[in-house]
């Protein structure tokens, strides 16, 4: 008996001892660890967001809430937040800033300002140009299935009239030239990938756009000063005159039988020359000239440069629609127009045809038949 109670003594003890010791270790508390600790989220009470001023945190704020989330760092940097650089601000302006900040581009939908005329370039100028330019060059060609060349009507005598001296047609053949070089180079640029990439290639394609776009650049300046010596050596005939609204009134004649009488450039051709050479000209000089980086002392931020591009590709393609209306009437469209430009002299009954008020002025010589100096009209050939 006193056995069996010794035992159940001593095992009571062990299990009073044992009891203690499982006690001990529950209230010790485990030892802090370094960084960030891991918490459930169904213990945080209350949620860290239905703070009032939780969208006004700073980023330290944010971590002693919600360690990790950098939200306002970030949403500073899309606000277009600068940081520090140690570029010249002179050299590099935006440098500091990462992102740039919300805008809304004609067009675009409020977003930062990169998206914003990403959008407008690609949802906008690209499919609107194509669209425009194609409609251009199908009406042309309706307009030559329909009509034809224009012809002469009368014979022609062999006395020929200088129309265009040397000076004049060196001015537009340089224009006329960077003119084909930028439009073919920026076409491509803009289009290319469309319809010459899938042909090519991606390597060559980036290859060739590579340099075009120096091509691009380089005859940019020589078509502005080519533009200009265009515009002061022509403007004196290009003002409005008599017969210029009786011209408009009935398109020139252009649907009827006989041309409407005009003076050396009839009032179509005025309307290209002011709107297509001098305020899309003027358009397409400023902001090629800040694409290039070439004005004094303007600060070359990328919202300046996205400007001045949306700018430019519109009033390019505005003004390449124009003028292939005057690309087709100097070659197709006019039976002798494309020789006048070439060889400078037209004969006289093309030019009383054509231009009859200025045909007139010639043979009561008002303006001379012969206006530039040691520069024989080319001899006529006949061929058997």
């Amino acid at each position: 008996m006193s056995r069996r109670s010794n035992f159940l003594a001593a095992a009571l003890v062990g299990l009073l001892m044992a009891g203690s010791a499982l006690a001990q270790d529950k209230s010790a508390a485990p030892a802090a660890m370094p960084g960030i600790q891991g918490q459930n989220i169904m213990d945080v009470k209350p949620e860290a967001s239905q703070d009032p001023g939780y969208m006004k945190q700073s980023n330290a704020e944010r971590a002693q809430v919600q360690p990790g989330n950098n939200a306002p760092m970030w949403r500073a940097v899309g606000a277009g937040a600068e940081g520090y650089t140690s570029y010249p601000k002179a050299d590099a302006p935006e440098a500091g800033v990462l992102i740039q900040p919300f805008v809304q581009y004609p067009g675009s939908r409020l977003t930062t300002a990169g998206e914003a005329w990403r959008q407008v370039r690609n949802e906008r100028i690209i499919p609107y140009v194509a669209a425009l330019l194609s409609i251009a060059v199908l009406a042309l060609a309706i307009f030559y299935w329909t009509k034809g060349t224009i012809e002469l009507h009368g014979s022609e005598t062999g006395r020929k009239i200088e129309r265009f001296t040397p000076f004049e047609r060196a001015a537009h053949w340089s224009n006329a030239i960077a003119f084909v070089a930028l439009a073919v180079s920026g076409l491509i640029m803009a289009f290319g990938k469309y319809f010459l990439q899938p042909v090519i290639g991606a390597s060559l394609f980036g290859w060739l756009t590579y340099a075009l776009k120096n091509v691009h650049n380089f005859v940019g300046p020589l078509f502005v000063v080519s533009l200009v010596i265009v515009f002061f050596t022509f403007v004196k005939d290009n003002f409005p005159g008599r017969g210029d609204l009786q011209w408009l009134l009935r398109a020139g004649g252009m649907f009827g039988g006989k041309e409407v009488p005009s003076h050396r450039f009839n009032a179509g051709e005025k309307i290209l020359f002011w709107s297509g050479v001098f305020l899309l000209g003027a358009i397409v000089i400023a902001s090629g000239l800040v694409l290039d980086h070439l004005i004094p002392g303007l600060l070359y931020e990328r919202a300046t440069m996205q400007v001045a591009h949306m700018v430019h590709a519109v009033s390019t393609l505005l003004m390449m629609a124009l003028f292939l209306g005057h690309i087709y009437m100097g070659t197709l469209g006019m039976r002798g127009a494309y020789q006048a430009m070439r060889e400078g002299y037209v004969d006289e009954t093309w030019a009383k045809e054509h231009h009859e008020y200025w045909y007139d002025d010639v043979k009561a010589g008002k303006i001379p038949a012969q206006r530039s100096a040691h520069n024989a009209p080319p001899a006529k050939v006949n061929v058997a």
